[in-house]
């Protein structure tokens, strides 16, 4: 981890010069340096060759002629002159650049120059830049608002960053509607030096800040992300909101698994793989930051709903039964405590019911037992403003409670006039309070999201033992073939690279005649399986050159003729070596492994059910390479159709063992060989005991 002082003259600077500030309403220039000056308390130094002084402050030609030292510079010039000022702010000794200018990497053409001149000047410099193409920077402690949006927003303990500038003017508008605070806020553009994982890495060590949110649409560096924003989560919470999940415009794929795969999935897994918490939207974002607020972690899943409303507590447990957050009673000796003092038509079990004419009293029963109960790790409080209700004392009541206690307490007050006093006394307590009991149940299942991430201890990954021959070996093959030209490696060499990472095959062998075919079915035993071996052709079956099940001399005779015919006339320039008889597999249940690569964090393993699962259903699972036996048991687990093997109707439980540990040698196997584009096994048979690949491809 970084230390925590080296992005710190960005947020803490002792002086700010405002390069291309101006005196004119409306411009950029005159916003940001109205903004510093109404409440930024350290130096501010306008510049501007053409002004001796701007609204009061006295003016400079350059950075460097300014007398004092810099620390942050802001510049909001045209784009073209943004090069040369980075130079002098090198020459003055600037630790910081703000670079809000647009014109650059984001129109193409000429800016696509720029921005890899001024990355030049600023890395060649030691300078830290922040853009270009940006709103800016904030910070709530020292009042310095360091963008072009009119106000900053609350002070609070959240750190917000965002790649998009539009969206981080309507997020700080939102929090000052609805008094939402921040410690920090950055808008980084086209973070073309400074990006989303070095601000993780200085939030985790701000002082000022205990929960991170963020909103990205890519990320730079993937593997210094998943590094960093694994030991940042071990810290402090991290929830993100990660655009772009639609795969329109997806790339094209040679296999299963990476047409399967695609850029969001591998953002799911990344942020599975670090323990970040995913936000879908907004709103989300924030009610998810609302109830990380409190600091306050749930031991497990039980939660108790207390209501003086049927409707809305029946409601929050629905959301909670489809969140798998377990609704269990009180232990029987508070049961027996709250009945004494709750009326005789009180529901006592879960949601606790205390009925719409309870006051502050009845709320306190219950609450003083649930938080001293065992069989209670968290509350959720739900109130509807009746005409006994005395909304106000509930507030204090529920404070009270929650001070005394480390289970999370958070609160659904559902109204509008009559509870607003009520929900700002509980959130300036720090206790997460919603107006919809949806909204706050699924909060609260991102709280145990992050519970169960944080207690979740992944291993190390203990690597697959593949002997140094093996590696030699595979190395060999893969390189004789890419000096062939040969990027699609089918059939018998991918079988070869795969064997020698201890996959197992039927017993095959290579006909190149039709007596010869018949020879090795014989030998092999019937039935067989035939498949036309040739370097240019991966999808075998598209161009008739696979057939199933043959029984005896004749049809396999047969079958090379008609094999060898159907793809003469299919693909007449295509090279046939010959085709290859299999031992025919059965009895077994058919799953699919693959590997597929993604552009940010480098290879994915995938897992599914062959056939119908796979190709309709698309019920498969994902892991970031490299994949531990936990992480692979997981995949195993998660995809819905897990449970058949498990065996139904009698059958006998398939080999999940023997699935895990494919998915580990595929995992070392692109470790060894990251030119490895794809790779499908499809099927791979798996028994009650092991298991055999009956295809496989391999795409480099």
């Amino acid at each position: 981890m970084v230390n925590y002082p080296m992005l710190d003259f960005i947020f803490n600077p002792d002086s700010i010069a405002v390069v291309g500030a101006s005196a004119e309403e409306k411009k950029v220039g005159n916003a940001v340096l109205k903004n510093l000056i109404n409440g930024y308390s350290g130096k501010i130094y306008p510049v501007n060759p053409s002004r001796t002084q701007i609204l009061s402050l006295p003016c400079y030609p350059s950075v460097s002629a300014i007398p004092d030292k810099v620390d942050l510079a802001i510049i909001v010039i045209p784009a073209k002159a943004v090069a040369e000022t980075l130079k002098d702010c090198a020459r003055a000794g600037v630790k910081g650049v703000v670079v809000i200018t647009a014109g650059f990497k984001e129109v193409g053409g000429d800016g696509v120059a720029r921005e890899k001149e001024i990355v030049e000047i600023v890395r060649s410099s030691g300078m830290k830049m922040v853009g270009p193409n940006c709103l800016g920077v904030m910070n709530t402690k020292n009042k310095m608002n360091a963008t072009f949006a009119a106000q900053l927003p609350p002070a609070g303990r959240v750190a917000f960053f965002s790649q998009s500038g539009a969206l981080g003017v309507a997020i700080i508008d939102w929090a000052l509607e609805n008094n939402f605070g921040f410690s920090k806020f950055v808008s980084f553009g086209n973070k073309a030096d400074l990006n989303e994982t070095d601000f993780l890495e200085y939030f985790a060590s701000d002082p000022e800040t205990d929960v991170i949110l963020g909103y990205i649409e890519d990320v730079v560096d993937g593997k210094r992300f998943l590094e960093v924003a694994k030991e940042v989560t071990k810290i402090k919470p991290v929830v993100l909101i990660k655009s772009g999940a639609t795969e329109a415009g997806a790339r094209a794929a040679s296999s299963h698994t990476g047409a399967l795969a695609g850029s969001d999935r591998a953002f799911t897994e990344a942020f599975r793989k670090t323990g970040i918490i995913r936000a879908s939207g907004i709103q989300e974002l924030f009610d998810t930051a609302e109830m990380f607020i409190s600091r306050k972690i749930p031991k497990g899943r039980r939660l108790l709903i207390i209501t003086n409303a049927g409707g809305p507590g029946i409601i929050a447990a629905d959301t909670a039964d489809s969140l798998k957050i377990k609704l269990d009673p009180m232990t029987r000796a508070s049961i027996d405590a709250i009945a004494e003092k709750l009326p005789p038509t009180a529901s006592l079990y879960n949601p606790v019911d205390i009925i719409g004419d309870a006051t502050s009293e009845r709320y306190k029963v219950v609450l003083e037992q649930a938080t001293k109960d065992e069989a209670v790790e968290g509350i959720c409080v739900i109130l509807t403003p009746q005409a006994m209700t005395d909304v106000d004392q509930v507030a204090d009541v529920v404070v009270d409670s929650a001070r005394d206690t480390e289970k999370p307490v958070f609160a659904a007050f559902i109204g509008g006039q009559r509870v607003k006093n009520a929900v700002n006394k509980l959130k300036q307590s720090k206790i997460p309070c919603f107006s919809d009991p949806t909204v706050a149940i699924n909060a609260y299942g991102k709280l145990i999201e992050f519970a169960e991430l944080k207690k979740k201890k992944i291993s190390s990954e203990i690597q697959i033992e593949v002997p140094r021959e093996h590696i030699e070996k595979a190395k060999e093959i893969i390189q004789t073939l890419k000096s062939q030209g040969i990027s699609e490696i089918g059939g018998e060499e991918a079988m070869q690279i795969l064997s020698l990472y201890g996959f197992s095959f039927p017993e095959r062998a290579l006909a190149k005649t039709p007596m010869e075919a018949v020879a090795i079915a014989e030998r092999i035993g019937y039935p067989v399986v035939m498949k036309v071996s040739s370097p240019h052709i991966l999808h075998k079956t598209d161009v008739g050159g696979v057939k199933l099940n043959l029984n005896n001399e004749r049809a396999v005779y047969n079958a090379f003729v008609e094999i060898t015919t159907n793809v003469k006339r299919v693909m007449p320039e295509a090279y046939i070596e010959g085709v290859m008889i299999y031992e025919m597999v059965s009895g077994g249940k058919e799953v699919i492994l693959g590997v597929s690569y993604d552009r940010t964090f480098g290879h994915m393993i995938m897992f599914g059910l062959g056939g119908i699962y796979v190709e309709v259903l698309k019920d498969v699972s994902f892991r970031i390479v490299p994949v531990t036996e936990e992480e692979a048991f997981d995949m195993i687990n998660e995809i819905k159709a897990s449970r058949i093997l498990d065996g139904v109707r009698g059958e006998k439980p398939y080999d999940k063992n023997d699935i895990a540990s494919c998915i580990k040698k595929l995992s070392r196997l692109v470790m060894d060989f990251p030119m490895i584009k794809e790779i499908d096994i499809n099927p791979y048979m798996v028994f009650n005991n092991g298991g055999i690949g009956l295809d496989a491809r391999i795409i480099i």
